[in-house]
């Protein structure tokens, strides 16, 4: 693609083997046939590579750090499930100003009438109320998703609620083959096996009974909510993810930073409103007061807390959408999987979580779980690359009538 945005689908028009037999009916009509392949990512594109990096880390890097700091909330005294929630998609503002800048830029691209950033063979912007559509039902979701996920890390273990969560790659890995067309390959079904039986694992542990909590021990009872909660959770991140793949296909059909910024901030607006009014409808806010003055490292590092879970959540946020538009969203699931193992390891060394050998045997089976993903994933680009050379160098033979359009 050079430095140009790569587009995400080139149609080619060839002529079938049949075309070419002199002897058969259809040779006189000269039919072609459409065909539409998805290009794998150009590695000489500096520009693509080094948005994929960025978006990678901000992955990493945003979920390791909120996953720990909501575990340190609970732990020193916080009990707000709603809070909580709150401050995992409150980081919007933050990136507004970098907003502003790239609407900017693009604004002046556009009277200079460089590329919009649309969809090949997409001549118009979605609608208004389509992009309203999507925003607010992807914000309803994540505002669901998000609640779940706060009672998961409540009543676990982070050890045990960052390995749960990586079976959001296996249903991340369903929802895109019914909404995005993924085959179902021999590795593909190997992790999603090998990520099952990793959860499975966590029911019959040792400590199943007894995890970390704002008071120091859980009952079974709620272990096991916990445990739904997360497992819940995962499934809706997943259906998530697959929508917002399908909403960038369908709906926006834009390819830019911009577009990513967009979905950002209008389905956290959503979702974060809708969290807003359930702890005011909960009653939780006349407790905050309180929490922040029992809040066992003072009322500043209660209040830092808050706000730096709030920035790492709008971090993941942006990388994670960021991939979706740039490669899939399964590409981006993967990569957030990847954090998930570095999470229990971290757990082990600041809130003292127990690391026994089901919880070890667990991590192994995520992380083979995930290389096998990866696995697929390099070779349908291998494959998918050999497929595009082909159809260049018959396009490059003399008097061949074909033709491409982009």
């Amino acid at each position: 693609m050079g430095e140009e945005e790569a587009p995400r689908e080139v149609q080619l028009e060839i002529i079938t083997d049949l075309d070419h037999d002199p002897h058969h009916p259809s040779q006189e009509k000269n039919a072609a046939t459409m065909i539409t392949i998805d290009p794998p990512p150009p590695p000489g594109s500096y520009k693509w590579w080094f948005r994929v990096l960025m978006y990678s880390f901000f992955v990493l890097a945003g979920q390791s750090v909120a996953t720990l700091l909501g575990r340190l909330y609970y732990d020193k005294g916080g009990k707000s499930k709603w809070l909580e929630t709150f401050v995992q998609l409150a980081g919007f503002p933050l990136v507004m100003p970098l907003y502003w800048l790239v609407a900017v830029k693009s604004r002046k691209e556009c009277y200079q009438g460089r590329d919009s950033g649309l969809r090949p063979g997409m001549n118009a912007p979605p609608s208004y109320w389509k992009l309203v559509f999507v925003y607010v039902s992807l914000g309803v979701l994540v505002a669901a998703d998000s609640f779940l996920y706060s009672v998961g890390l409540l009543y676990l273990p982070v050890s045990t609620y960052s390995l749960i969560s990586s079976t959001q790659l296996a249903f991340n890995a369903v929802f895109s083959f019914f909404l995005n067309s993924q085959k179902f390959t021999p590795s593909i079904v190997n992790s999603l096996v090998l990520l099952t039986i990793s959860s499975t694992l966590l029911v019959f542990q040792p400590d199943s009974s007894s995890g970390s909590s704002t008071n120091g021990s859980v009952s079974r009872a709620k272990y096991m909510v916990g445990f739904i909660c997360t497992v819940v959770a995962s499934a809706g991140y997943g259906l998530i993810l697959s929508l917002t793949q399908l909403s960038f296909r369908k709906v926006i059909k834009r390819e830019t930073f911009k577009a990513v910024l967009e979905m950002f901030i209008f389905q956290s607006l959503v979702a974060s409103s809708i969290i807003f009014i359930g702890l005011f409808v909960s009653g939780d806010w006349t407790l905050l007061k309180r929490e922040m003055k029992d809040y066992k490292l003072g009322e500043v590092s209660y209040m830092m807390t808050l706000a730096w879970t709030a920035i790492s959540w709008g971090i993941f946020s942006v990388g994670a959408i960021g991939l979706i538009s740039d490669v899939s969203s399964l590409f981006s699931n993967s990569i957030s999987t990847v954090g998930l193992p570095i999470v229990p390891v971290f757990a082990a060394v600041f809130f003292h979580d127990s690391m026994d050998g089901v919880k070890v045997v667990s991590m192994v089976l995520a992380i083979w779980g995930f290389i096998s993903y990866l696995y697929q994933h390099y070779l349908d680009n291998a494959d998918l690359k050999k497929k595009t050379e082909r159809l260049a160098l018959k396009f490059e033979k003399p008097g061949n009538a074909n033709t491409a359009t982009q």
